[in-house]
């Protein structure tokens, strides 16, 4: 298991999502609080959007605990933007602690990453791996079940690469392709014979708009944490930066593995949903089905 956080909004300093709130992604990583074992020591990453510089994010991976990066806490503190997700990780057994397994995965201009696990993975991973595009299996070049689910949603993006470029409802697309990933990832499971639950927080953005699920195969369970808050609850960069004012009251929106503060406006997600963001826009909540279908 481990704990991420996804920001959308008026560009904000790593430092104000990562360092600073009382419950922060580093504070996660040596004493969350909604997970049995409290250290989520086995490496971080963090993606960002410099969309004045590049439409693709850039990636900051490490091996060390995100509690003790000298490095991440330097960044943090000069480096903004409108879309961040940052991981912390605690390696399922048997996935090895270096680089290449470390969240959150890019391609193009989306990023991902996850929260959870595939059971009994090494019976699904060459399930996962045989219909994949030559790009999509390229991608894969760690040993995690999530870099797998990550070139699964590869494959789904590119496969509607040209229709996708035309929808009048992106964000709704987004969502389309993160749930489309999620059954093919059941439906492997279900030919190989699988029977034990999967566990599938799966955060994706593009920079402009994003897609959480907190979903779940175990009918005794919620799922993983999950929670969401849209409001002014940071300050923003938008002066520092010479952006318009009308950007710096944008709200923004967070979802994260905990809470960040104690602030009440904080709310969770529903089991088996997806919390759908865009700039400027309330979250929007989409039941998913028992297999992972957007329910109409």
């Amino acid at each position: 298991m481990c704990r991420f956080t996804l920001y959308l909004g008026p560009s904000i300093r790593l430092s104000k999502l990562l360092i600073e709130p009382e419950h922060s992604l580093i504070h996660q990583s040596v004493r969350s609080k909604e997970r049995r074992e409290q250290l989520n020591g086995d490496g971080f990453g963090v993606g960002w959007y410099a969309p004045r510089l590049s439409r693709e994010p850039a990636v900051f991976h490490s091996v060390t605990p995100a509690w003790n990066d000298r490095n991440l806490r330097e960044l943090s503190r000069v480096v903004a933007s409108p879309c961040v997700l940052a991981h912390v990780r605690a390696a399922t057994p048997g996935f090895g602690v270096d680089l290449a397994n470390c969240h959150p995965f890019a391609w193009r201009r989306h990023l991902l990453m996850h929260n959870g696990y595939l059971n009994e993975f090494t019976r699904l991973r060459r399930r996962l791996l045989e219909p994949l595009c030559d790009e999509a299996f390229n991608r894969v070049r760690g040993s995690t079940d999530t870099e797998h689910v990550f070139a699964v949603f590869v494959d789904q993006l590119l496969r509607h690469e040209k229709t996708d470029e035309r929808a009048p409802d992106p964000a709704l697309r987004l969502a389309e392709r993160l749930a489309a990933t999620l059954q093919r990832v059941l439906a492997a499971s279900h030919a190989a014979g699988v029977q034990a639950p999967h566990y599938l927080n799966l955060a994706v953005s593009n920079g402009q708009q994003a897609v959480v699920s907190r979903f779940t195969t175990d009918p005794a369970s919620e799922g993983d944490s999950l929670y969401v808050l849209q409001g002014q609850l940071y300050e923003t960069t938008a002066q520092e930066f010479g952006q318009r004012a009308q950007e710096e009251r944008e709200p923004a929106s967070i979802v994260s593995s905990e809470r960040l503060t104690p602030a009440r406006t904080w709310a969770a997600v529903p089991r088996n949903h997806l919390v759908v963001l865009e700039r400027g826009a309330a979250p929007r909540l989409l039941p998913l089905g028992a297999g992972a279908e957007l329910a109409p």
